[in-house]
């Protein structure tokens, strides 16, 4: 009988600890370690613009903006790293923000579009991430869930163009979605 072993998140932080995916991306879903999609130029754009975008509009101290960093969800068995995150404001250097922390969550695909909609979407909403956006850089739009629950996000709304987009948060804060799909040199 062929069966995969689940893991739990601190077999996982032994794992990397012994370096053994040094040089390759990966996430830990539910107790799988996925390695992923290597990143492109469209990706890599949009994420700069996003980032941009960010430090821009957050004005505030009590946000902590982190690209391309670990979110733990603990209760999902799951390490993501998304592409951006807005996390409450404090100090991660012996432990990850979790869900309680996280005010913003961001995943831009440019591949991995079918998988941000899908199974991350799900993963979000069951580990109650309130604000989730995925950046769609083959089509140019950025998709909004909130109202999360175990059984999905309530609310999917998509935006696209001048067609602004405040996060929950940050209602006063707006994003035009046609900016991430600029060149980074671009204002």
């Amino acid at each position: 009988m062929n069966s995969l072993a689940r893991l739990a998140i601190e077999d996982y932080d032994r794992i990397l600890e012994t370096g053994i995916f040094q040089n390759r991306r990966i996430e830990f879903i539910e107790g799988i370690i996925c390695e992923l999609a290597p990143v492109g130029p469209k990706e890599e754009s949009a994420v700069n613009q996003m980032t941009r975008w960010s430090y821009r509009a957050v004005d505030d101290s009590s946000v902590l903006i982190r690209v391309q960093n670990s979110l733990g969800l603990p209760l999902r068995e799951s390490v993501p790293e998304p592409d951006l995150v807005w996390v409450q404001n404090g100090d991660y250097t012996e432990t990850r923000p979790t869900a309680d922390d996280a005010i913003l969550v961001v995943e831009v695909a440019d591949t991995s579009l079918d998988y941000d909609l899908g199974e991350k979407a799900r993963l979000y909403a069951a580990a109650g991430i309130r604000d989730y956006w995925v950046v769609d850089c083959q089509n140019r739009r950025v998709i909004v869930h909130r109202q999360p629950s175990e059984a999905g996000y309530g609310s999917v709304k998509e935006f696209s163009g001048s067609k602004a987009i405040s996060p929950l948060s940050h209602p006063h804060v707006t994003l035009l979605p046609e900016v991430l799909f600029r060149p980074t040199d671009a204002e």
